[in-house]
């Protein structure tokens, strides 16, 4: 009688390498399930991320009448925390613990901090309401309560996924370091796309009460999910604990330095900083504009959150795939900015023609760009720095990232706001669409500068797999010879 059980896994184990090139990363001292369970600290910041700048900029925006550069600023918040991302990954490369621990320490406390902002929210969110008994008091009470809540869970995300993704490049070898960024994201895109679909759905019926009750519901989520992710990953090494004790750290500034004189590294952050912001301007927008300019729903604006995680999903699939293969990763991320123009030519189109289609498909295209580019930008980084540098890498990445996102969404606010002030709010789209335009200039100048890095970009794992065999061959036909 046939095994279902060990027919079924053969024909994963063939069709995952195919259509999810990350899925082989899997060693017997690193089984995939490991991985798979430490990546569910991506899925709590994917989560956060979409109840952050899906839900509740839409909420506040739209349902609590709260200014759109007030609620961009909030949403910026996290940007105070953002350049200590590398400082964040400097120390966790040198954590004197009593136990050898060097990056679970910093997940931990980045967890509480989600959660103590997550434990905020729904207070400042029921005087931002007047919600009860909330209508008598002030508002400045809500909105600076709510700007202590973003801020702590913006820092908590910085800490969690900078150490997270520190420790899962730890343990891998350097040549599958692609692929477990790629599953690493690939998890972070299924946290956002399952908490949009779970936080639509609960929010079908929207009331104050039950977005407090979602908010509430996530955080516990998150500390859960993160002690699950964090169980017997990094090993208690006594011997590397009393290294590090009696070593001395190498000064932060000194370490940036030598990080940053690396060939092509200022350059290579200045592309992060201009892709991401180009990406990044839309982030509040995007569901006020489908509400105002399309006539959406908060389900249906949620949902759509869904779609950019799922574009942005294939983007890394496509990725991981190519650099598996020994693809650029710096070409990747190129063709990832160029991909944002018409994506976001498509959501303005979407605006004269009244077609939610159109814009639903703009989404996805410049999630895919942004898949392209995130993974390329992040394998290109790890690529750059010596093993003993990758947590100062990785915060590096993600300090350029974060910086450039939140200035970004700042401004992006702060125009829509602006350009509707000047309009005298005339038609609901008009406020949006320059700054979607600006975008698509964005992403123009971050290719335009990249091509100076492409002529120098180090070749990937099978390109020099592959160069090292041709070595080999010409030098056994000389001896042949």
């Amino acid at each position: 009688m046939m095994d279902i059980r060990a027919y079924a896994v053969s024909k994963l184990s063939r069709i995952g390498p195919q259509w999810l090139p990350f899925a082989d990363v899997g060693t017997p001292e690193v089984p995939l399930s490991r991985l798979l369970r430490l990546s569910l600290f991506q899925v709590t910041v994917g989560m956060a991320l979409v109840l952050l700048v899906g839900t509740l900029n839409r909420v506040m925006i739209v349902e609590l009448a709260v200014p759109a550069s007030l609620v961009a600023g909030m949403l910026a918040l996290p940007l105070l925390f953002a350049p200590f991302r590398a400082l964040i990954g400097h120390r966790s490369d040198h954590h004197a613990s009593a136990i050898g621990w060097r990056r679970t320490p910093f997940i931990w406390k980045g967890t509480l901090w989600q959660f103590g902002g997550f434990a905020i929210m729904p207070f400042a969110l029921l005087v931002l309401s007047g919600y009860g008994e909330a209508a008598s008091k002030p508002l400045w009470i809500g909105q600076g309560a709510a700007a202590l809540a973003f801020l702590l869970v913006g820092a908590g995300l910085h800490m969690v996924q900078t150490a997270g993704l520190a420790l899962a490049a730890d343990l891998v070898k350097e040549d599958d370091q692609p692929k477990v960024v790629g599953l690493m994201y690939v998890m972070l895109l299924f946290g956002m796309v399952a908490s949009a679909l779970v936080f639509g759905a609960l929010l079908e019926s929207y009331t104050p009460g039950r977005l407090i009750q979602v908010i509430q519901g996530a955080a516990v989520v998150t500390v859960l999910l993160n002690g699950i992710a964090l169980w017997k990953q990094e090993s208690r090494d006594r011997a590397r604990a009393a290294a590090l004790e009696g070593a001395k750290r190498p000064p932060f500034r000194d370490a940036w330095r030598s990080f940053a004189g690396g060939a092509g590294a200022k350059r290579l952050l200045a592309v992060i900083a201009l892709g991401t912001a180009g990406f990044g301007m839309a982030d509040v927008l995007l569901e006020p504009y489908g509400g105002q300019a399309l006539g959406l729903s908060v389900a249906e604006t949620t949902k759509l959150t869904a779609l950019l995680a799922l574009g942005t999903l294939v983007g890394f699939a496509v990725a991981s795939r190519s650099l598996g293969r020994g693809g650029r990763p710096l070409a990747l991320a190129t063709l990832g900015a160029l991909a944002g123009a018409p994506a976001f030519g498509a959501v303005i189109l979407s605006a004269y023609a009244g077609s939610a289609a159109l814009f639903a498909a703009g989404t996805v295209l410049a999630g895919f760009g942004a898949g392209l580019f995130g993974h390329g930008t992040l394998t290109a980084t790890l690529r750059a720095a010596p093993k003993s540098q990758i947590g100062l890498a990785i915060g590096a990445w993600g300090a350029a990232q974060a910086t450039a996102a939140g200035l970004a969404v700042a401004a992006g606010g702060a125009a829509r706001d602006v350009i509707l002030a000047g309009t005298g709010g005339g038609w609901a789209a008009a406020p949006y669409l320059p700054v979607f335009g600006f975008e698509i200039l964005l992403l123009a100048a971050a290719a335009i500068f990249a091509r100076p890095l492409l002529r120098g970009e180090r070749a990937g794992p099978v390109e020099t797999a592959e160069a090292e065999r041709i070595f080999r061959d010409e030098a056994l036909a000389q001896r042949a010879g």
